[in-house]
């Protein structure tokens, strides 16, 4: 299963300071549990094909799970939710979108 969430950070937090969180905290604890297969976070650029227009969402990230029971198992420990309490602080009403291959 592939989770994808979508967000925007919230008024008056500083880019770098998540990006550099995500980089150095985020994505290690997340690739780091057994039920991740794959975990990246993407800053979007632009839309394709119309050079004018600002995509809906300034980050996605992409969760891949080898199995929803046992992901919820490991992001439900104190120590992977003392990890993650920053991500409340920096994004804005985020997204987690459920999501099967066709």
């Amino acid at each position: 299963m592939r989770i994808i969430c979508l967000f925007n950070l919230k008024p008056g937090v500083d880019v770098a300071e998540y990006e550099e969180w995500a980089k150095t905290r985020d994505l290690p604890t997340v690739n780091r549990l057994g039920s991740v297969t794959s975990f990246t976070v993407h800053k979007s650029v632009g839309v394709f094909g119309d050079e004018n227009a600002r995509p809906h969402f300034d980050y996605i990230e992409i969760i891949d799970v080898t199995s929803m029971d046992v992901f919820v198992a490991d992001i439900s420990t104190q120590d992977f939710q003392a990890a993650a309490a920053p991500f409340q602080g920096f994004a804005d009403a985020p997204q987690f979108i459920l999501t099967k291959d066709l």
